[in-house]
């Protein structure tokens, strides 16, 4: 939402400077993105008197102007079609930057003629498309002023974010309202703001348009109002000022007109051109197959679950979302039709969903307009049209009813206390309500505040939600409009009481163990991510595809809910390449979301240089599949899992490089991590080049550890020290070294306490796998007899796996 100081002026009477405004609107809720100048770009711009105009010796299309911008004549080469003597237009000097053509003005030779500045198109400018000539500005224009402040250029601009629940800050208004009642100034009478006499409903000639609403549903009301006679030029300076402050192109005045509206009140309307129209104009229910060109040129197919405005040939206008291109007002529109139209917001939102349509009017319907407000936006409407366009208008048609019912809340001003941890004497916080438009019996409005009459109000408070607070449903409610009016900042900071004795832990197994493979993964130079939960569907479809998928999605990027950590990680990843990192070691941990539940679950990845260029490697090297693997191997030792014991296992899936990946396993059907380097067609799809390893760890999957006090066992060293002995192998070529190093251990459980292979190389055909054996000897030492026993079990157990002893 964005809107400029001088148009919150417009409702609010202060004189607090943009800083105060600025945090005041962050204070209470309404959060400031940034607040732009858009002349500070332009203040080297002066407006300027063409004094004469001369033919260019050597070309004929260019100029050779004496202007004046205030400090005397200078020449100007230009070459507008409407540059001439005695024109006010807008000079930039040498050194001025023309944003719009991306250069800094400097003294130049053009076809042999100096040329000291320029003077300016409005698209030069950025203020305008306006390019086939230069600024025409009024002869009485002050020669000399800086062009920013002569246009408004330097209103500054807020930019609010605007929360899903305050619909009424949808429109300027709103925002004064919210500031003058946190004490920044006066909310000044919606007429006095348009400086109007009233805002009552216009009296017209004759009766009013034919229209009707026959989907309550949809469109609960439809009030219109007829204008004869207009003229639809060029739009009202102040109206096309305000919209191009904020981003809004003017478009003509009548369309200007409904623009501001919406803009400025949070009351979207529509204008028809009545000689398009054919018959009785209704709101109804779109039949299938029914298909309406929009003002934004696209074509869209409609069904029996949206709401359009049609007449007796053809559908006009997506009900509350946009107008249709054909009875849409042009430069030869005489006679209009003015809409004020009540929507349904959980129509309007399924409608645009399924069509894929955004647009202002969509924006504040779904969120929820006034449904009090239709006769006074439909008076200011019609005002302004019979002002800046002229024309008589028509009577007033009301078709239905909106859904105006008034909603009373029995407060407890206690719950300041008690809810908000606040104290906020009662008659403060009666004088927030009631700026906030909440009335109180017989106080209906804040000026009408007294003690008096004050004490004759019930206990607890009947307060009456005024009819543009759709959000606030109870007393709890009414709580957070007083303290945040109040001051959220001054809410004290107090500790909660503490259970006497000694306080029991109450991180759960889960949390236990995510906090100590986070320590283990930060300590290994991993850096934590946190991305989103909702991926999409071609990132899903990578990694085998989403099975939650969300009906109503903010985006399509956030569509499916991910069945992976690694797509999160992965876009991470390319977002850090594409900054220039080198090296990426990246961590999340999370929820995994599949077919039966959500899973607890640690991904890693890494991009990049593994290892930069040196003297002895030479060229950088790429992460590799062991590095997956030695990340994977200390993460699960810190997480308890019984690393010794694990088996490598097959490939770990279709996402991941053939021959490049595995898994680690407790046995052939408990997976608890997989690893290696992903397939080149899933780093296609997150734009990454080059080799990405990758790890994802199952937490829910290991084993849980009994609980075993707080004290650890005393430590025992063995009285005896091991023995190592070493055994080679010739293995076949298809046998993994980790199923024999597997056997070799369990030939002697009792005294073969470690295993570990430390060599392999082939030779003529054949594979020679070296392992390392620990023997851990008990009440006594070995004896040559027990060794050669002992030698003789890894023989054998190797032997059953097609190994033989190496000679």
């Amino acid at each position: 939402m964005k809107f400029t100081l001088s148009w919150l002026k417009q409702h609010l009477d202060t004189d607090a400077s943009v800083d105060t405004v600025a945090d005041t609107l962050t204070r209470i809720g309404l959060e400031v993105e940034g607040v732009a100048n858009p002349g500070a770009a332009l203040a080297d711009f002066r407006v300027a008197r063409v004094l004469t105009a001369e033919r260019h010796p050597e070309a004929d299309k260019l100029q050779v102007l004496s202007v004046d911008a205030g400090d005397g004549p200078m020449q100007v080469v230009c070459g507008a079609p409407n540059a001439r003597a005695g024109l006010v237009g807008v000079f930039g000097p040498p050194g001025a930057y023309v944003p719009g053509a991306d250069i800094t003005l400097k003294v130049a030779a053009i076809r042999g003629v100096e040329s000291r500045g320029m003077m300016c198109s409005a698209r030069e400018l950025q203020i305008g498309e306006g390019h086939e000539g230069i600024i025409e500005l009024p002869a009485d224009a002050p020669v000399g002023t800086p062009y920013p402040d002569y246009a408004g250029l330097n209103d500054p601009v807020f930019d609010i974010s605007v929360t899903p629940n305050r619909q009424d800050c949808m429109g300027v208004r709103g925002i004064a309202r919210d500031l003058a009642a946190a004490g920044l100034g006066t909310l000044k009478p919606l007429a006095a703001a348009y400086h109007m006499s009233n805002v009552d409903p216009v009296p017209g000639d004759g009766g009013g348009p034919d229209v009707a609403t026959l989907d309550p549903d949809g469109c609960s009301a439809f009030y219109a109002q007829a204008v004869s006679g207009v003229t639809n030029g060029e739009g009202s300076w102040w109206i096309a000022r305000q919209l191009k402050a904020i981003g809004q192109k003017p478009i003509s005045a009548l369309v200007d007109i409904t623009n501001f509206v919406s803009i400025d009140l949070g009351r979207p309307l529509h204008v028809y051109d009545r000689a398009k129209l054919s018959g009785t104009l209704v709101a109804r229910k779109a039949h299938p197959g029914e298909q309406v060109l929009a003002l934004n040129g696209k074509t869209y197919a409609l069904d029996d679950t949206m709401t359009v405005i049609a007449d007796d040939r053809e559908v006009h206008d997506i009900g509350g979302i946009m107008g249709g291109e054909h009875s849409g007002v042009s430069d030869t529109t005489t006679d209009v039709l003015i809409e004020c139209a009540y929507f349904d917001p959980e129509n309007i939102a399924r409608t645009g969903q399924k069509l894929l349509l955004t647009s202002d009017a969509r924006t504040r319907f779904e969120r929820g307009v006034d449904p009090a407000f239709l006769d006074q936006g439909l008076s200011i409407a019609t005002q302004l049209v019979v002002e800046l366009c002229g024309g008589t208008p028509s009577g007033i048609t009301r078709a239905g009813a909106p859904p105006a019912t008034k909603h009373v809340i029995l407060y407890d001003p206690h719950l300041c206390d008690t809810l908000g941890g606040l104290h906020v004497p009662p008659e403060q916080q009666a004088r927030i309500l009631l700026s906030l438009g909440f009335t109180m019996g017989a106080i209906d409005h804040a000026d009408a505040y007294s003690d008096a009459l004050f004490a004759t109000v019930e206990r607890p408070w009947p307060v009456t939600v005024p009819s543009w607070r759709r959000d606030v449903e109870g007393a709890p409610d009414l709580v957070e409009e007083v303290i945040r009016i109040a001051g959220l900042d001054k809410v004290p900071a107090v500790p909660l009481p503490r259970v006497p004795g000694v306080a029991r832990p109450t991180a759960t197994p889960e949390q236990k163990l995510e906090r100590v493979v986070r320590r283990t993964a930060a300590a290994r130079g991993l850096s934590e991510a946190v991305t989103w939960s909702f991926i999409a569907e071609d990132q899903a479809a990578a990694f085998g595809g989403g099975v939650w998928t969300l009906t109503n999605p903010i985006s399509e990027e956030l569509k499916v809910m991910r069945p992976s950590l690694l797509p999160g990680l992965l876009a991470a990843a390319e977002r850090n390449a594409k900054r220039g990192a080198t090296t990426i070691r990246l961590f999340e941990i999370g929820r995994r979301y599949l077919g039966d539940g959500e899973h607890p679950a640690l991904g890693v990845v890494l991009a990049g240089e593994a290892r930069g260029r040196d003297w002895q490697a030479g060229k950088a090297q790429s992460f590799d599949a062991f590095d997956a693997k030695a990340e994977a191997l200390a993460l699960l030792a810190a997480a308890g899992a019984p690393v010794a014991n694990l088996q490598v296992m097959g490939e770990a899936g279709e996402e991941w490089h053939p021959g490049q990946s595995g898994t680690l396993r407790l046995g052939p059907k408990t997976v608890l991590a997989r690893f290696g380097v992903l397939h080149p067609g899933v780093l296609k799809a997150f734009d990454l080049s080059g080799a990405v390893a990758a790890v994802e760890i199952y937490l829910d999957a290991l084993p849980a550890k009994r609980a075993s006090g707080f004290m650890r066992a005393a430590y025992t060293p063995p009285a005896l020290q091991p023995v190592t002995r070493d055994f080679a192998f010739l293995v076949p070529a298809e046998l993994a070294a980790g199923d024999l190093v597997r056997a070799v251990k369990g030939a002697d459980k009792t005294a073969i306490v470690d295993t570990r292979l430390f060599d392999r190389f082939v030779k003529d055909e054949q594979t020679s796998l070296a392992i390392e054996v620990t023997l851990q000897p008990g009440a006594k030492s070995f004896t040559d007899e027990a060794l050669k026993a002992i030698a003789d079990k890894v023989v054998a157990a190797a032997a059953k796996l097609g190994a033989t002893l190496r000679g």
